[in-house]
């Protein structure tokens, strides 16, 4: 019979802060998850055995032998040192992670419990099994070698980045020594956080990716035949958050000029359509009516198109955000014969006046118009307004029709005279 832990010990672990030392280096992961969805599946379903877990089940525990290791096929599962009413640590595994591996390598019993958070499907590789899958790929030996190595490499890197921070706070302490100072200072901290934040997407990204991946190892073909259009969504919204991580890395070298863009010619109608074809799911769940309208004969604009994707996706995503169930989002697109102009509103809260500016700076925070204050960093629109102006373009907000909602407005130089 399944050990479990209690109602109020399972309560516990998932209110623990998770150490930040847990984090594993996806670059690896998605490398092992890649070569297991090439070996014949036959192998495979002789060293695998499913296992299917409800929440509070203690799938192994501490000092037990380290007789297996453990493919997260789906669900959440904590690695916890100690006690389970008062655990030291706490690590949050999700699909597409391996665990156990070094008691196994080892022979050593584990060095902590894991327990399901919720329900958990895993594939589990006994000693033999996993003996026979390193003589039938030898490249599966290299991949742990590189999970491992990386994991050591990010405990050390977490380390010195501990000893770098305590470091600045007591520099920031002995220099902070006016309102000016106290305020760079905050902007500084900011920043470490957005790219910390940066770092931190990455991992459940690339985690989707290695489940995407072990669907396709996993499923039978025919299944894999009939879904073929879903695991091809999946994948299309995986490089849309992707986007949305890269589009807070160029803020910062935006705004050092550091950022080259990739100009060339561009049908703004066509990137339009991709971004809205993106966010029709939201769409069609918040029951929205998106209507485009372009102006005739359009003429193409000169821009980086990723970047310029990424300002239509922001735009776009935060039109259909802020809008209420049945409300009315619109984009049009005009010219003037110099310049295009790319307007998005919603019928949404609209901003106060006196935000309709800083709303465009770095970590602004705007409360909109009856709303409860959003999380977030103010990093998006800082991306657009960053973004359009190295295009040569302007951006701003004003009032929707009838002062209903915003309008968010920009301009683009049309191809023949940037």
């Amino acid at each position: 019979m399944t050990k479990k832990v209690t109602e109020v010990e399972l309560g516990i672990i998932r209110a623990t802060e998770p150490a930040e030392s847990g984090v594993m280096d996806n670059a690896a992961t998605t490398s092992l998850m890649k070569l297991l969805s090439t070996l014949d599946r036959r192998l495979l379903q002789d060293i695998m055995t499913e296992q299917r877990h409800e929440p509070g089940d203690i799938i192994f525990s501490e000092d037990d032998p380290g007789n297996a290791l453990y493919i997260i096929w789906a669900g959440l599962l904590a690695v916890v040192k100690g006690p389970f009413g008062r655990p030291s640590e706490v690590f949050f595994r999700v699909p597409g992670d391996v665990v156990g591996e070094m008691a196994l390598l080892e022979n050593k019993p584990r060095w902590a419990s894991l327990v399901a958070l919720e329900k958990t499907r895993l594939l589990r590789v006994e000693r033999d099994g996993f003996h026979k899958l390193l003589r039938a790929q030898p490249a599966v030996s290299l991949n742990l070698l590189a999970l491992l190595s990386a994991r050591l490499r990010a405990v050390h890197e977490m380390s010195r980045a501990e000893i770098r921070s305590d470091q600045e706070v007591l520099r920031q302490i002995s220099s902070l020594m006016d309102e000016n100072e106290q305020l760079m200072a905050l902007q500084r901290v900011r920043q470490e956080t957005s790219d910390l934040i940066v770092h931190d997407l990455r991992s459940p990204l690339s985690n989707m990716f290695s489940v995407l991946n072990m669907l396709e190892l996993v499923l039978p073909e025919d299944v894999l035949v009939a879904n073929r259009e879903l695991l091809d969504i999946a994948k299309l919204a995986h490089a849309r958050m992707q986007d949305l991580v890269n589009s807070l890395l160029d803020v910062s070298m935006l705004e050092s000029g550091e950022l080259t863009l990739d100009i060339g010619p561009a049908n703004l109608k066509q990137l339009i359509d991709e971004v809205v074809a993106l966010a029709s799911f939201s769409i069609d769940q918040r029951s929205i009516v998106f209507q485009t309208r372009f102006a005739p004969d359009l003429p193409l604009v000169m821009v980086d198109e990723d970047r310029m994707r990424r300002v239509l996706t922001n735009l776009i995503d935060n039109a259909v955000k802020f809008t209420p169930r049945d409300g009315r989002v619109r984009v049009d697109v005009t010219t003037t014969g110099t310049e295009v102009c790319i307007s998005v509103a919603d019928s949404g809260p609209g901003i106060p006046v006196a935000d309709r500016q800083r709303i465009f700076e770095r970590f602004a925070q705007v409360q909109r118009v009856g709303m409860r204050r959003t999380r977030g960093f103010g990093l998006g629109l800082a991306f657009c307004r960053l973004a359009v102006e190295a295009h040569g373009g302007r951006i701003w907000v004003e009032p929707g029709d009838g002062d209903v909602g915003s309008r968010f407005i920009f301009t683009l130089p049309v191809a023949r005279h940037l």
